[in-house]
Protein backbone atom coordinates (compact mmCIF):
# COMPACT_ATOMS: atom_id res chain seq x y z
CA UNK A 1 0.00 0.00 0.00
CA UNK A 2 1.85 3.04 -1.12
CA UNK A 3 1.48 6.23 0.85
CA UNK A 4 1.11 9.39 -0.22
CA UNK A 5 3.07 11.83 1.61
CA UNK A 6 0.89 14.91 0.31
CA UNK A 7 -2.11 13.91 2.46
CA UNK A 8 -1.15 15.63 5.69
CA UNK A 9 -3.76 16.23 8.55
CA UNK A 10 -3.50 18.20 11.89
CA UNK A 11 -2.82 16.55 15.18
CA UNK A 12 -2.58 18.03 18.15
CA UNK A 13 0.12 16.49 20.98
CA UNK A 14 -0.04 16.73 24.27
CA UNK A 15 2.80 17.88 25.92
CA UNK A 16 4.18 19.31 29.30
CA UNK A 17 2.93 22.20 30.21
CA UNK A 18 5.42 25.21 29.79
CA UNK A 19 8.04 23.03 27.58
CA UNK A 20 5.94 23.34 24.01
CA UNK A 21 8.57 25.64 22.57
CA UNK A 22 11.01 22.81 23.70
CA UNK A 23 8.79 20.09 22.32
CA UNK A 24 8.47 22.00 18.98
CA UNK A 25 12.19 22.32 18.54
CA UNK A 26 12.55 18.24 19.84
CA UNK A 27 10.74 17.20 17.07
CA UNK A 28 11.66 19.14 14.47
CA UNK A 29 15.36 18.08 15.29
CA UNK A 30 14.14 14.51 15.39
CA UNK A 31 12.32 14.37 12.30
CA UNK A 32 15.43 16.34 10.40
CA UNK A 33 17.69 13.79 11.66
CA UNK A 34 16.08 10.36 11.01
CA UNK A 35 15.29 11.88 7.69
CA UNK A 36 11.24 12.23 7.87
CA UNK A 37 11.27 16.17 6.81
CA UNK A 38 8.78 15.19 4.12
CA UNK A 39 6.33 13.49 6.59
CA UNK A 40 6.07 17.15 8.25
CA UNK A 41 4.87 20.39 7.12
CA UNK A 42 5.05 22.45 9.97
CA UNK A 43 5.18 22.06 14.32
CA UNK A 44 3.23 24.79 15.49
CA UNK A 45 2.93 26.53 19.23
CA UNK A 46 0.09 28.83 18.77
CA UNK A 47 1.54 31.99 20.93
CA UNK A 48 0.33 35.95 21.23
CA UNK A 49 2.35 38.45 22.36
CA UNK A 50 1.42 40.50 26.02
CA UNK A 51 3.14 43.20 27.12
CA UNK A 52 3.65 43.44 31.10
CA UNK A 53 4.64 46.39 32.56
CA UNK A 54 6.88 45.14 35.88
CA UNK A 55 9.02 47.79 37.81
CA UNK A 56 8.18 50.60 35.38
CA UNK A 57 9.64 48.63 32.39
CA UNK A 58 7.67 47.16 29.36
CA UNK A 59 8.24 43.74 28.63
CA UNK A 60 7.43 41.73 25.63
CA UNK A 61 6.22 37.86 26.37
CA UNK A 62 5.14 35.45 24.39
CA UNK A 63 2.51 33.44 25.94
CA UNK A 64 1.33 30.05 24.62
CA UNK A 65 -2.42 30.07 23.88
CA UNK A 66 -3.03 26.41 24.64
CA UNK A 67 -1.11 25.40 27.21
CA UNK A 68 0.58 22.03 26.74
CA UNK A 69 -0.63 21.49 23.54
CA UNK A 70 1.71 21.91 20.54
CA UNK A 71 -0.04 21.20 16.96
CA UNK A 72 1.77 19.44 14.02
CA UNK A 73 0.68 19.29 10.55
CA UNK A 74 1.95 15.70 8.56
CA UNK A 75 1.88 12.30 7.24
CA UNK A 76 1.52 10.02 10.54
CA UNK A 77 2.88 7.18 8.61
CA UNK A 78 5.36 4.10 9.43
CA UNK A 79 7.47 5.11 12.95
CA UNK A 80 6.67 8.62 12.55
CA UNK A 81 4.07 8.57 15.94
CA UNK A 82 6.30 6.40 17.89
CA UNK A 83 9.54 8.92 17.47
CA UNK A 84 7.06 11.80 18.71
CA UNK A 85 5.43 10.00 21.88
CA UNK A 86 8.92 8.84 22.89
CA UNK A 87 10.77 12.25 22.23
CA UNK A 88 11.25 14.26 26.05
CA UNK A 89 7.91 16.31 26.76
CA UNK A 90 5.31 14.46 24.67
CA UNK A 91 2.55 13.05 26.41
CA UNK A 92 0.84 11.29 23.19
CA UNK A 93 -1.10 12.61 20.43
CA UNK A 94 -4.82 13.59 20.96
CA UNK A 95 -7.07 11.55 20.42
CA UNK A 96 -10.55 9.28 20.87
CA UNK A 97 -9.46 6.40 23.42
CA UNK A 98 -6.22 6.98 25.49
CA UNK A 99 -3.37 5.18 23.93
CA UNK A 100 -5.57 5.06 20.50
CA UNK A 101 -4.55 6.36 17.11
CA UNK A 102 -3.98 10.08 17.10
CA UNK A 103 -7.14 11.52 15.65
CA UNK A 104 -6.63 14.85 13.17
CA UNK A 105 -8.53 17.66 13.98
CA UNK A 106 -11.42 18.62 11.89
CA UNK A 107 -10.92 21.53 8.94
CA UNK A 108 -13.25 24.20 10.44
CA UNK A 109 -11.35 23.12 14.06
CA UNK A 110 -7.94 24.05 11.68
CA UNK A 111 -8.89 27.71 10.71
CA UNK A 112 -10.30 28.46 13.54
CA UNK A 113 -6.94 28.10 15.54
CA UNK A 114 -4.75 29.11 12.02
CA UNK A 115 -7.25 31.89 12.26
CA UNK A 116 -6.19 33.01 16.15
CA UNK A 117 -2.65 32.77 15.30
CA UNK A 118 -2.64 35.18 12.44
CA UNK A 119 -5.00 37.69 14.38
CA UNK A 120 -2.41 36.93 17.26
CA UNK A 121 0.38 37.96 14.49
CA UNK A 122 -1.55 41.58 13.22
CA UNK A 123 -2.90 42.20 16.47
CA UNK A 124 -1.15 45.56 17.74
CA UNK A 125 0.67 44.60 21.47
CA UNK A 126 -1.60 45.63 24.17
CA UNK A 127 -0.94 46.23 27.62
CA UNK A 128 -2.64 44.49 29.78
CA UNK A 129 -4.33 47.76 32.14
CA UNK A 130 -2.75 47.03 35.50
CA UNK A 131 -4.95 50.08 37.34
CA UNK A 132 -8.77 50.20 38.19
CA UNK A 133 -10.32 53.39 38.86
CA UNK A 134 -10.11 54.15 42.70
CA UNK A 135 -7.10 52.65 43.15
CA UNK A 136 -4.15 54.23 44.87
CA UNK A 137 -0.45 54.38 43.24
CA UNK A 138 2.52 55.94 43.38
CA UNK A 139 3.79 58.54 41.04
CA UNK A 140 7.65 57.47 40.37
CA UNK A 141 8.87 59.84 36.64
CA UNK A 142 8.33 63.17 36.13
CA UNK A 143 8.12 65.88 38.66
CA UNK A 144 5.64 64.59 40.91
CA UNK A 145 7.77 61.60 41.44
CA UNK A 146 7.33 60.24 44.70
CA UNK A 147 3.64 61.45 45.41
CA UNK A 148 1.12 59.09 46.37
CA UNK A 149 -2.23 59.90 44.31
CA UNK A 150 -5.74 57.97 43.56
CA UNK A 151 -6.53 56.57 40.11
CA UNK A 152 -9.62 58.78 39.05
CA UNK A 153 -9.75 57.95 35.39
CA UNK A 154 -8.27 55.36 32.66
CA UNK A 155 -7.28 56.52 29.06
CA UNK A 156 -6.66 53.16 27.22
CA UNK A 157 -6.56 55.13 23.67
CA UNK A 158 -3.74 57.57 24.83
CA UNK A 159 -2.42 54.62 27.37
CA UNK A 160 -2.76 57.27 30.50
CA UNK A 161 -4.31 57.62 33.24
CA UNK A 162 -5.62 60.50 35.36
CA UNK A 163 -4.44 60.84 38.92
CA UNK A 164 -5.32 63.04 41.73
CA UNK A 165 -2.40 64.05 44.04
CA UNK A 166 -2.41 66.21 47.09
CA UNK A 167 -0.04 68.66 46.88
CA UNK A 168 0.22 71.55 49.21
CA UNK A 169 -3.00 70.23 50.51
CA UNK A 170 -4.42 71.04 47.87
CA UNK A 171 -5.99 68.37 45.46
CA UNK A 172 -4.31 68.88 41.76
CA UNK A 173 -4.66 66.30 38.30
CA UNK A 174 -2.20 64.54 36.86
CA UNK A 175 -2.45 62.85 33.26
CA UNK A 176 0.25 59.88 33.38
CA UNK A 177 1.14 57.17 31.14
CA UNK A 178 1.27 54.10 32.76
CA UNK A 179 5.07 54.07 33.30
CA UNK A 180 5.23 56.95 35.06
CA UNK A 181 3.26 54.71 38.15
CA UNK A 182 3.30 52.39 39.87
CA UNK A 183 1.04 50.35 42.83
CA UNK A 184 1.65 50.71 46.36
Amino acid sequence: MAVDLNVKKWYVIRAVSGQEGKVKTYIENEVQRLGMADYVAQVLVPTEKVVQIREGKKINKEKVHFPGYVLIEAALVGELPHVIKSLNGVIGFLGEVKGGDPVPLRKHEVNRILGKVDEFAVKEEAVAIPYTVGETIKVIDGPFNGFNGTVENVNEEKRKIEVMVKIFGRKTPLELSYMQVEKV
